[in-house]
């Protein structure tokens, strides 16, 4: 315990990478000041996910949850404490750095897609690889792959609104996939969709849980956290329990 404790950040990151540790938080906090008061939206969570796991951060409204997330896809940072991605201490990085991050460790999927409507499904996804400037060629290449992995390279022309909804989250988790980030990150990815959709989604994940990815859904839906291997219960800015899910 003593040579955790004299460890450098750097260290520290480099252990938790050989460790398969892909998301590691010391003692975060997130407070708000909201006129004379302190609220503590995320209170003290140490949380832990390996790489490959497939993990549900569930709770209700209000539970910390949104803010955890915001946490972990580097969208906000915390009051306090340390936060690793993938043996990177983030915690404590300038906002540039943040967006690097973001852009190449992480896989967003929305509740409401966001996906630019005038813009055809292969170029939805080949966004993030714009941003951090692939060339064309190997662009293209990698959103068409990306496309067939979620069964949708046949929609590759089509806009959004020439697609179901499903078809339409559908491309945003290819657009999440193509950087091959160390996580996919999904907030409420159902919302949007009917029951039967929904399942085919979340059937989805499992697939690409099974491929490899390292994958983590927020959602207030117990039947949908129930897809997960394993979930993270948040109330009141804390972790109340955490538990594996039998299937």
């Amino acid at each position: 315990m003593a040579n955790a404790v004299l460890e450098t950040p750097a260290e520290k990151g480099e252990r938790l990478k050989r460790e398969g540790i892909v998301i590691r938080t010391f003692d975060i906090w997130k407070t708000y000041v909201m006129g004379d008061q302190e609220i503590n939206a995320v209170s003290g969570m140490d949380i832990e996910i390996k790489r490959g796991e497939y993990v549900a951060i569930m709770g209700p409204s209000g539970s910390g949850k949104s803010t955890l997330m915001n946490l972990i896809g580097c969208l906000d940072t915390p009051t306090k404490g340390e936060y690793y991605i993938n043996g990177r201490l983030v915690s404590s990085m300038s906002d540039d750095e943040l967006a690097r991050i973001r852009n190449k460790e992480i896989g967003f999927v929305f509740q409401t897609f966001n996906l630019l409507p005038r813009a055809t499904s292969l170029h939805n996804v080949e966004l993030p690889l714009i941003y951090n400037g692939t060339p064309p060629a190997v662009r293209i290449q990698k959103a068409k792959q990306a496309l067939a992995q979620v069964d949708l390279q046949k929609r590759m022309d089509h806009k959004p609104n020439e697609l179901s909804g499903g078809q339409r989250q559908r491309v945003a988790i290819a657009r999440a996939l193509v950087n091959s980030p160390s996580i996919i990150l999904a907030d409420e990815p159902t919302g949007n969709l009917d029951t039967a959709t929904g399942n085919e989604i979340m059937a989805l994940f499992e697939r690409l849980y099974q491929e490899g990815n390292t994958i983590i859904v927020v959602t207030h839906e117990h039947d949908i956290a129930l897809h997960a291997h394993r979930i993270i219960h948040v109330r009141d800015g804390k972790v109340e329990r955490d538990e594996p899910v039998a299937h």
